[in-house]
């Protein structure tokens, strides 16, 4: 039997190593230190699939298999020998084993609990980095090959298919998806879960649970992705939003010893995590897709030990008193000393007729790989011209047939990096056209036709366009504060100096000092990222910002 073997026949030696590495004698010693050592009995099941916070094995003698299970038979995924060890990215972040573990023979196993696996992954750098890698590359290989505990069935003309493998993707949760339209064993499953073709999308869930059109709610509850999350616990800072400042302040807060959550209503990585590719963020001269960027984030937040609350928004803010509480649902309050607005914006939505109608059936507010599939070998618009819309043109010319880029402006020079307009300005395949807006959309069950105006000439033009990508201006998510902190005349937050001496007296601000640089008029209440007024709108000054405030929280904390 092989040792560690991977869940597809080798590809390269380097791919295997880095996904089923063999630790030595030296390195099992100092895991050993953290845990304890245990026989084990031929046919023991160490870990069950769905099992809540499993725990983190070590094979020192014998071998253990690794399964997916399910009604159709077990898939084997991995064996693990001496110097192997179990586990992958749920590891880190708390949630239910996907798959079971059991040894095949007698022998011996070293066990670690989470906490005790994270205090190996915090303390031991060459352990660490062998453990961080191996989870990472198995994550992205069961996802990969849709080696997961979920199953989703629906129709690619469904926008609540849409929303649902959107949710499951950024969240990085492996999942086999099956085709109403395309893949002919679908009815044959859904007479066997007793589900009617007009209720999908249907989830079915570890197996056994089937979920209607779910919400991501509904998801995060039956995956259980909150579970290992105590509620009620008093943290040192909360974390409303997991975009690229949030994720920033997770990581800094809880590598300087914070006790920290986050609130994050859909998925990690906020309006930068459906960008393509971000090309001028220091460090990654190919360029980064905001999904990569975000899951890498939030693998650190993990591995200093913050903890991620998916598909939990906040709802209001109670600030009368402290401790804060933030309100994530109708019964649930969260309480934190301080508090990190990072709540980020959402695209503005342009007046048009019959646009929630196609919202996910041919409007789309991002353009990932998933929406790029759709519209390959056909036209497509992106409507705006920030950098979010430039990087959605670059990206989707690579498969369709021509990108009309429509901008109510007279050009791009106002709002986008330069490099993006060059390539914009270069590319055969995009069609830009300035000072026009869409003004119509029509169709059946999905988009079929649009019509826009040039608004110099007053020309009306209708063309059969199946796909369109709207990335216009940015509304701030401001509604759950209600009045708890001062707003500027758009609704974003202010701070620090922003904030004039009349806004900090109707705010009954109680101290001698000064707010602090992101501070806003309630202590210890900061704001971050695009969700604050007069921010800059790059990712880079967002993941400043986050890491920018910790400091500061330090400081209130020690008040």
């Amino acid at each position: 039997m092989a040792e560690s073997s991977p869940l597809t026949p080798p590809g390269s030696p380097s791919r295997r190593e880095l996904m089923f590495p063999i630790l030595d004698a030296r390195q099992i010693a100092r895991i050993a230190a953290h845990g304890s050592r245990r026989p084990v009995r031929d046919g023991e099941v160490l870990i069950r699939e769905g099992q809540p916070n499993p725990p983190f094995f070590v094979v020192t003698a014998g071998h253990c298999v690794v399964v997916r299970p399910s009604d159709l038979g077990d898939t084997q995924v991995a064996v693990h020998g001496p110097g192997g060890f179990t586990g992958e990215a749920n590891m880190l972040l708390g949630r239910r084993s996907l798959m079971r573990t059991q040894a095949t023979e007698p022998g011996e196993v070293i066990e670690l609990a989470h906490d005790q696996l994270l205090s190996v992954i915090q303390t031991d750098t060459e352990i660490s980095e062998i453990l961080m890698r191996a989870f990472i590359f198995r994550r992205v290989e069961l996802i990969a090959k849709g080696l997961g505990d979920v199953v989703l069935i629906g129709s690619m003309h469904s926008a609540a298919t849409m929303r649902i493998k959107e949710f499951l993707t950024r969240n990085g949760h492996p999942f086999a998806y099956l085709d109403l339209d395309r893949d002919p064993d679908v009815q044959q499953l859904l007479d066997r879960f007793h589900v009617a073709v007009a209720e999908i999308p249907v989830l079915i869930c570890r197996g056994d649970a089937v979920l209607r059109n779910p919400s991501n709610h509904a998801i995060a509850d039956c995956l259980g992705f909150n579970d290992a999350i105590e509620r009620t616990h008093l943290r040192d800072v909360l974390v409303v939003g997991a975009g690229p400042s949030g994720l920033a302040a997770a990581v800094y807060g809880a590598s300087e010893g914070l006790d920290v959550l986050v609130l994050e209503s859909t998925a990690p990585g906020g309006q930068a995590g459906s960008s393509s590719r971000i090309e001028n963020y220091l460090g990654f001269p190919t360029g980064v897709s905001g999904e990569e960027l975000a899951s890498r984030a939030l693998s650190q937040a993990k591995k200093f030990g913050a903890e991620i609350m998916v598909a939990r928004g906040a709802t209001e803010l109670a600030c009368a008193r402290k401790p804060y509480q933030v309100r994530v649902d109708e019964s649930a309050t969260v309480p934190a000393r301080s508090v990190v607005i990072a709540t980020g914006v959402e695209y503005r939505k342009p007046v048009i007729d019959n646009l929630s109608r196609f919202e996910g059936t041919g409007v789309y507010y991002s353009a990932t790989h998933m929406e790029r599939q759709l519209c390959a070998g056909e036209e497509v618009i992106v409507v705006g011209g920030g950098n979010s819309a430039g990087q959605a043109a670059m990206f989707l010319a690579e498969s369709a047939v021509r990108v009309h880029m429509l901008v109510r402006s007279g050009g791009l020079a106002e709002s986008m990096s330069r490099y993006l307009i060059r390539r914009i300005e270069d590319s055969p395949v995009i069609d830009l056209r300035t000072r026009t807006e869409l003004t119509m959309l029509d169709g059946g069950d999905h988009l079929e036709r649009v019509c826009w105006k040039n608004n110099e000439t007053g020309e009306v033009e209708p063309h059969a366009i199946r796909h369109v990508f709207l990335m216009t201006g940015a509304v701030p998510n401001t509604v759950w504060l209600r009045g708890c902190v001062a707003l500027d005349a758009n609704g974003f937050v202010k701070t620090g100096p922003d904030l004039t001496a009349a806004e900090l007296s109707a705010a009954a601000w109680p101290l001698a000092r000064p707010p602090y640089l992101l501070e806003t008029s309630l202590p210890g209440v900061f704001a971050v990222g695009d969700v604050r007024g007069n921010s800059v709108k790059r990712v880079a000054s967002a993941v400043g910002e986050g890491s920018i405030a910790i400091s500061f929280v330090h400081r209130v904390l020690a008040e």
